[in-house]
């Protein structure tokens, strides 16, 4: 009973300790992950800039759109390739002023890109806040 205990609490405790992951970005952005590797952000801008600001990520990024299209549900999808990978971009009015941002980079038909999401997600708060998307230093 006590061995069975001890199993059941392991896993509550790994589940737990990897529901949501958040990373410290280099420009200090807090990408968020659900455990089968979507990347999620919420942005206090409105649904239509976040609109602009991704397509202008996706050109900077060198990634062709393929749809963009609003669903019944109100959320905006917009799907972009690259190579073998597909990049799957929701964006979900919350507010007037929200908008919640959820991006899925499949690499092949099943397995998942979590790098290049969470990297998506930090472009796009580059793109919102005017910023260069490549810093370099110059040695």
């Amino acid at each position: 009973m006590a061995k069975r205990f001890g199993v059941v609490a392991l896993m509550l405790a790994v589940a737990l300790v990897s529901q949501g992951c958040a990373t410290g970005a280099p420009t200090g952005v807090d990408v968020n992950y659900t455990l089968d590797g979507v990347a999620y952000r919420t942005f206090s801008a409105p649904m239509e800039q976040m609109q602009r600001v991704t397509l202008n990520t996706l050109k900077r990024m060198d990634l062709a759109l393929k749809s963009d299209e609003l669903k019944e549900d109100g959320c905006r999808e917009l799907v972009a390739a690259a190579g073998d990978r597909t990049i799957y971009v929701e964006l979900e009015k919350l507010t007037a002023r929200t908008t919640r941002m959820r991006i899925i980079a499949k690499h092949g038909w099943v397995l998942r890109d979590r790098a290049t999401a969470g990297d998506f997600i930090v472009q796009t708060e580059r793109s919102l806040n005017g910023t260069p998307a490549v810093s370099q230093r110059a040695k």
